[in-house]
């Protein structure tokens, strides 16, 4: 349960920090949530394939959280605007 708990926290920051970073204003707190998530799972992959390492701990899963949203906002606003 407190890892779960964990993830949500990290997502919610993480899906803030990108929303202020991308200038999107937030998403509200489920919708930060979630792009926090989604973005940590596509950051996750992205840092592997790249072969680099954020390091541990809480600062380095929302570094790697944080960058995945941010390319998930990016990618959503490029489709959106095809």
């Amino acid at each position: 349960m407190s890892a779960f708990l964990w993830f949500i926290i990290v997502g919610g920051i993480a899906g803030w920090l990108a929303g202020l970073v991308m200038k999107g204003g937030g998403y509200g707190i489920l919708g930060n949530i979630v792009i926090g998530i989604i973005g940590a799972v596509l950051g996750g992959w992205v840092f592997g394939v790249l072969g680099l390492g954020a390091g541990g701990g809480l600062i380095g899963s929302i570094l790697v959280a944080f960058v995945g949203a941010v390319i998930l906002i990016f990618l959503a606003r490029l489709i959106r605007r095809a």
